[in-house]
């Protein structure tokens, strides 16, 4: 494995959810996205591909019923893996304030871009 490889990986449901978490964060990380509905075989191949057992994973899904399916679906596969929470007013990654993100991540040792920890300049 290259040492440049990030040991990180956060897993979300889609591209929204990635291209609004990724500027927040200032660490070398790989966003993987789900793209909605998985099987379990396709976890066991998103598992395989990354190398996922020998990184730090964390799932970033959704407050809702479509993420708690994907959380329980990862725990299976990944059981060592970190989850993060949105707050359930936002229900959904993309429409949660960046400020609120950028929370999430930081109390799960993921490094933000500090401007994101002021709440009036972004939300």
């Amino acid at each position: 494995m290259k040492h440049t490889e990030p040991q990180k990986v956060i897993i979300v449901e889609g591209k929204s959810d990635k291209n609004k978490i990724a500027p927040i964060i200032s660490e070398p990380i790989e966003i993987i996205c789900t793209n909605g509905t998985v099987s379990t075989e396709k976890i066991e191949n998103i598992v395989d591909e990354f190398g996922l057992e020998y990184k730090d994973v964390y799932i970033f899904a959704d407050a809702d019923e479509a993420g708690e399916k994907l959380r329980k679906q990862f725990q299976r596969e990944l059981p060592n893996a970190t989850h993060i929470y949105i707050d359930k007013v936002y229900r959904q990654v993309e429409t949660t304030p960046e400020y609120h993100l950028a929370l999430q991540l930081l109390s799960k040792n993921i490094e933000v871009h500090p401007i994101y920890l002021e709440k009036h300049k972004h939300d």
